[in-house]
């Protein structure tokens, strides 16, 4: 399969009914517009899709991304700390600015690793209410990773076999062993590791000079391995065919460094196949570079120069975990398996 499949279209495939929803307070007018909403408030990122049923699928109506490093100093300290809590509020703000102005019908909010660890996630929780009239629904570590699943699996490279999902998050990174054959796929199995950029990152430490970022790239990717063993133990050895596909920040961003971009294109990204050689490659390259030499680098930017190389290391562990020759790319997961599930839901 070359470089640049054929682009798989948004699509529902009998979606699972929709746990209750929160819309925000105010003009959200439910009922009044066939506009849907999805919230994903992660370790590190704040992202928000607001879409319109189309055929079987939907369309992209609004959209929101902001870096919110949530989950800062979480690992050393076991709270959301203030300053993290107000970046995060801001952009909840801008959020529900836009689900107002776009009459959204029927909306999910939610929340996962850091919320899920910080001593003041609750607190967190309900002043993020209190001043946005956004209802951040905490979830578990098993229902993000099915969501992810039902946000991206259209994009599995067609084959026999068990495929495997991940998503690389900022707190955790969830892996999800799924059965193709039904039209949603089935889960067989699943595992969330504490690891994610973020925490993987603050834990590890960054290292000084060649010497130290060898050493530290490599405490990260024994950390990540070690998350993982359990997993590892139950994954199948008789697979003929590998199929992998990651959703998350750092496959895409890797994938943008394998293309050359010179700025993010999600057309070219959402829906690419990698070879997982040329993601080792890009990999190893960044983990050997000191901050302000990533920094400089399209796609990676001073945003996240200092995250990157944590990502690289749970994606190289991943990959020694479930050898595929190829890598499929996908730039949806959960917002889009929470739209999914609220449409489906809708058509009950």
């Amino acid at each position: 399969m070359g470089d640049h499949p054929a682009k798989m279209p948004y699509r529902q495939d009998a979606p699972p009914p929709a746990r209750p929803v929160s819309a925000p307070r105010g003009d959200a007018r439910w009922g009044a517009a066939r506009h849907f909403a999805a919230l994903d408030l992660g370790t590190n990122n704040c992202r928000l899709l607001i879409a319109r049923p189309q055929g079987d699928g939907f369309a992209v109506v609004d959209a929101f991304s902001r870096i919110v490093r949530l989950g800062e100093g979480l690992a050393t300290t076991g709270r959301l700390s203030d300053a993290a809590i107000e970046r995060t509020i801001a952009a909840l703000r801008v959020c529900s600015d836009k689900l107002r102005r776009r009459h959204v019908a029927l909306a999910r909010s939610v929340a996962t690793e850091a919320c899920r660890r910080a001593s003041n996630g609750a607190d967190f929780i309900a002043r993020a209410y209190e001043e946005t009239g956004i209802h951040l629904d905490v979830i578990s570590a098993e229902e993000e990773a099915r969501l992810a699943v039902l946000g991206c699996h259209v994009l599995i490279e067609p084959g026999e076999g068990p495929a495997l999902i991940f998503d690389i998050g900022g707190g955790s990174t969830e892996l999800v062993l799924v059965d193709t054959r039904p039209t949603v796929p089935t889960v067989l199995d699943w595992h969330s590791a504490p690891w994610g950029v973020v925490s993987l990152t603050e834990y590890a430490g960054a290292g000084d000079g060649p010497e130290g970022r060898a050493a530290a790239y490599a405490r990260m990717r024994g950390l990540v391995a070690e998350s993982f063993a359990p997993f590892a133990e139950r994954l199948p050895k008789d697979v003929a065919h590998h199929r992998l596909l990651g959703t998350s920040g750092t496959v895409t961003t890797l994938a943008s460094v394998h293309l050359g971009l010179a700025s993010y294109d999600r057309s070219a990204i959402d829906g690419l196949i990698v070879p997982a050689a040329s993601m080792r490659r890009i990999s190893a390259d960044l983990a050997g570079k000191d901050l302000a030499q990533r920094a400089t680098l399209p796609c990676i930017g001073t945003e996240r120069a200092d995250l990157v190389v944590a990502g690289c290391a749970i994606l190289e562990t991943i990959l020694d975990l479930w050898p595929a020759e190829q890598l499929g790319v996908a730039d949806r997961g959960i917002r889009e398996g929470i739209l999914r599930r609220l449409m489906g839901a809708r058509a009950l």
